[in-house]
């Protein structure tokens, strides 16, 4: 277990994967607090519980994993940083319901647009990802109750699609924010019944995703094992 708010803690963690496995070649940044509340009814202790681990937890481990990363890199290994944030939208409806979260999201998703270009050279990917619909987590149990998992998909949708991201060259594949289904969809899948929760149920749209965005992420090159791994569950 690691509090991403300690930076103690962050080191310690890392240094253990370090010693355990001798070295580091992903970082997946998914750790992230929610509250949509509206300014008035957003404590600060909410607020900087949002911002301490969505914003500040991302940068920080991000930039205690930096050094190892790099090491990957030289190494001729395929080093990624991922975060699973939202594509980058300064529109107005994506804001005002919540300016707190937003704030605090869009902040992981500004160290994708910043680190990506700041790596590049170094041959490590930062990419985001983002799921399209709901996903049935305990965060949506929270925040639109037990029966809006009807509504949404499992997580195994973002694990597949984090897997595709993944396996791509890091020294080209890189600064893009990426949507699960599209992800997937470049991999030639089109059924993707067996990701819902309650196949034939309508899917509620997740937060930060523009109409005119839907279908348009980075096409990443086909991973044929993945392809075939798809195979075989289906």
């Amino acid at each position: 277990m690691c509090d991403i708010r300690s930076e103690e803690q962050v080191k310690a963690a890392i240094q253990k994967a370090v010693d355990t496995f001798g070295g580091i070649d992903i970082l997946v940044n998914n750790a992230s607090a929610i509250s949509l509340t509206p300014t008035l009814e957003t404590d600060m202790k909410r607020y900087d519980l949002m911002h301490q681990i969505n914003l500040r937890g991302t940068f920080m481990v991000s930039k205690y994993a930096m050094p190892h990363l790099i090491e990957s890199a030289k190494k001729g290994r395929n080093p990624h940083i991922l975060n699973l944030s939202p594509p980058l939208s300064m529109k107005e409806q994506w804001f005002s319901p919540h300016v707190a979260y937003s704030m605090a999201k869009y902040g992981m998703s500004m160290c994708v647009l910043g680190m990506s270009g700041e790596l590049r050279d170094a041959g490590i990917a930062v990419n985001a990802l983002w799921p399209l619909t709901a996903i049935a987590t305990a965060a949506i149990d929270l925040i639109a109750g037990e029966e809006a998992r009807f509504s949404s998909r499992t997580d195994e949708i973002m694990s597949d699609a984090a897997y595709v991201i993944l396996v791509q060259d890091s020294k080209i594949y890189t600064g893009n924010f990426c949507i699960d289904e599209d992800v997937l969809r470049s991999q030639g899948l089109t059924d993707f019944s067996k990701y819902a929760v309650k196949p034939g149920h309508d899917l509620a749209p997740d937060f930060f995703v523009d109409e005119d965005r839907q279908g348009q992420a980075a096409k990443p090159a086909r991973a044929v094992s993945f392809l075939k791994s798809l195979k075989s569950k289906l």
